[in-house]
């Protein structure tokens, strides 16, 4: 008899409305592969635009999204030696070409998968795999931050922003952030040394103000708009910009020239290195996961609403979703 399991799925692309959730067969295990059984998973804006269909091209339907676990393992491999049954891991699955997180259980490779930090419950680090992963290929692997740079951070608040703050800090770097006023005790208590009021404020002007014209070391990007264009305007000589946002509007990077610019484009790749390093961090407390909210597996499309709603509903940090599966002990 054919194991089944819930799962949130995708039927068609569209609103947030679209998720139906349904019992699904349990996929099998592959030799270099564990299944684990999930505990919590976290909302990302990648997941709402493959919902809406931004990557139709990549995602045949019906589908099950979603880009992080936190959970147990119940089964493994035969070739896999470096995990038992039983064992607490968090990790992100791979993005595109494989059934996502919105499930009771999910299958991986162990390359992947990472021991959970002990000192974090299974929400915790559900909201930190892809974010975590990202920011440390943004500033540490692709920006190579150093101790006594300067990093400015668009989008301070948000779920990468937050954590991008917090591990500029712990490499060293001191931190400038964009975040609305209403948000800057928060991205102060994150660690930044300044907060610039987006709404209110020139952040090319302040920037310069603040580092007497000398510019900042690092730009990361989080929000899209004309940051690109703009970014050279407060780069320092010899300086990096990194982003994460497919923006399709053209940008005028001429200035770039000028301060002998790099340019990253980040789209991040999986590994379980970059989570180890991130646990170290993790469990000495230089950086901790911020929850804005948190929602059942069956309400993952109120969950989408949510987030894409943003600011609006003063949204800071991670949107988290709980799965109470069959099998699952409280965390």
């Amino acid at each position: 008899m054919t194991q089944t399991m819930k799962a949130a799925v995708l039927p068609q692309f569209g609103g947030a409305d679209m998720f139906e959730v349904r019992d699904v067969p349990v996929p099998a295990v592959g030799p270099r592969e564990a299944r684990v059984r999930v505990h919590a998973t976290s909302i990302n804006p990648l997941d709402y635009k493959i919902r809406r269909g931004d990557y139709f091209d990549h995602v045949p339907l019906p589908a099950i999204i979603g880009h992080d676990v936190s959970g147990v393992i119940e089964e493994i491999g035969g070739d896999v030696m470096e995990f038992a049954v039983g064992d607490e891991v968090y990790y992100t699955p791979q993005i595109f070409g494989t059934q996502g997180s919105y499930a009771e259980k999910h299958v991986a490779n162990v390359d992947l998968i990472a021991r959970k930090p002990k000192n974090l419950s299974h929400e915790e680090a559900a909201s930190l795999t892809l974010v975590g992963g990202t920011v440390w290929e943004a500033l540490v692997t692709r920006a190579q931050i150093q101790v006594g740079e300067t990093v400015l951070i668009h989008g301070g608040a948000g779920g990468v922003g937050s954590i991008a703050i917090q591990i500029a800090k712990a490499m060293g770097a001191r931190v400038f952030t964009t975040a609305s006023r209403r948000d800057h005790d928060f991205v102060s208590g994150l660690g930044a040394d300044l907060a610039i009021d987006y709404r209110a404020e020139d952040h090319v002007e302040v920037v310069n103000r603040a580092t007497d014209d000398v510019g900042v070391d690092v730009v990361f990007d989080t929000v899209g708009g004309d940051i690109l264009t703009r970014s050279p305007h407060v780069l320092a000589q010899m300086g990096r910009i990194v982003t994460l946002v497919d923006i399709p509007q053209p940008q005028n990077l001429i200035e770039a020239w000028g301060r002998n610019a790099s340019y990253h484009f980040v789209f991040t790749r999986q590994n379980r290195g970059k989570l180890d390093a991130l646990t170290n961090l993790l469990e000495r407390n230089q950086v901790k996961p911020i929850i804005g909210a948190t929602f059942p597996l069956e309400r993952v499309g109120e969950a989408h609403a949510y987030l894409e709603a943003g600011s609006a509903n003063g949204l800071r940090g991670k949107v988290v979703i709980t799965v109470k599966g069959r099998g699952n002990q409280a965390s």
